[in-house]
């Protein structure tokens, strides 16, 4: 086994190395439905099966009322943002041939976990054998963003760093507010379903350098914890496969300019904490406690509530914190060609996000069943066209 872990170690080095800074993924995970009540139905291996010319960028994740489409690996944002309207458009056409429709909020708002089914995959069963009800339970949805970053130690410390501000992502992407027909008051009953649950999971030590990431991973495989780097399900990680850091914390999100909104910043971020690093400025790592104050207060409150600035000593209405990230970022956003999407989180700011709107509806008097009709009315309505460009790798 030695040996094995040597050579996948020093491959998943030479990756890193090799990385290209600022290249983007973006990864968007859907509910599938019935269109006559939009209840979750097993459909997964049908479009898998039917999707002719989607050969991988579709993936099954965990339960087969969910499917996952993904960009290849993108030059730019703007390619990235060109191919998430085109997968979208593209994953749209699939579910109407073979019947069935696309919902994009965090948590099914009435389906119950007991009539969902694990794909039959070798890595999903194993993912159930290990874990059994806490994967039983998993009915979640979410949008990840792959950031190209060169050199292991590198991309640590920007993981290292970017825990911080994984409570802002999360305030402005909250997305589900309902699960099980409950209300739950929270704004990302997601995150509390999926990250307070897994292993591994949520907000990750600071490893300082890659020798000690590296440790901890040989660790986990030597004394049977896990047996592939994907069993470490943190909210932000460095991508042994891809030579990426991946930002996982985010709720998916109805609409794609929300989704771009929300990716751009992560990514504005990321390019902004690598222009310090490279600059041999110290970066902002928060330990661990203090962050997951701030985590509470994006599960519960979302954009309506307040992060605490630690480094002040004083609470910021979430908005305005992340506001406050908007302008740090803005030399990597004019750079990176990000500002049309960064300017959005504006928007999303000014006009709610999808937690917001939804209790909003819910609390006017609609039900739970029909505030989903509309999300589900708005992913079909705002659907790019068109396949994305065949080139490149994830």
């Amino acid at each position: 086994m030695t040996d094995q872990l040597d050579n996948y170690l020093a491959e998943v080095e030479a990756r890193f190395a090799a990385s290209v800074d600022f290249t983007v993924g973006l990864e968007e995970e859907f509910q599938i439905l019935d269109p006559a009540t939009l209840a979750l139905t097993n459909r997964f291996e049908e479009l898998r099966d039917d999707g002719a010319g989607l050969e991988g960028r579709i993936a099954g994740e965990l339960i087969s009322s969910e499917i996952e489409i993904a960009t290849l690996r993108c030059e730019s944002f703007a390619e990235a943002a060109a191919q998430l309207g085109c997968n979208r458009g593209a994953l749209l056409a699939l579910a109407e041939r073979q019947g069935v429709a696309l919902g994009a909020t965090g948590t099914h708002p009435f389906s119950r976990w007991q009539d969902q089914r694990i794909i039959n995959t070798p890595h999903y069963l194993a993912v159930e054998d290990r874990l059994k009800y806490v994967a039983w339970r998993n009915n979640t949805w979410s949008g990840h963003v792959h950031v190209g970053v060169r050199g292991t130690d590198r991309a640590i410390a920007i993981c290292d760093a970017m825990r911080g501000y994984l409570p802002h992502l999360l305030a402005l992407s909250a997305n589900s507010p309902f699960i099980e027909s409950v209300w739950t008051q929270l704004h990302s009953a997601r995150v509390q379903t999926f990250l307070k649950m897994f292993p591994r999971c949520g907000i990750p030590d600071a490893f300082g350098k890659w020798a000690e990431h590296r440790r901890y991973y040989e660790l986990l495989v030597r004394t049977g914890c896990i047996e592939e780097f994907t069993q470490i399900w943190w909210a932000v990680r460095p991508h042994h496969k891809w030579g990426t850091v991946e930002v996982r914390i985010c709720d998916v999100q109805t609409e794609p300019w929300q989704a771009l909104a929300v990716a751009a910043l992560a990514v504005g971020l990321i390019a902004t904490l690598a222009a310090s690093y490279d600059d041999g400025r110290p970066l902002p790592v928060l330990e661990t406690r203090f962050i997951e104050e701030n985590y509470w207060r994006a599960i519960r409150f979302g954009l309506d509530g307040k992060l605490v600035d630690f480094a002040r000593g004083v609470e910021v209405a979430a908005p305005d914190a992340v506001r406050a990230l908007v302008e740090s970022v803005g030399p990597a956003a004019d750079r990176l060609g990000l500002r049309p999407h960064i300017d959005d989180v504006e928007r999303l700011l000014r006009e709610g996000n999808g937690a917001q709107r939804q209790s909003k509806a819910h609390v006017e008097g609609k039900s739970i069943e029909s505030v989903y009709a509309e999300t589900v009315a708005r992913v079909r309505a705002t659907a790019g066209g068109g396949a994305a460009p065949e080139k490149g790798v994830r």
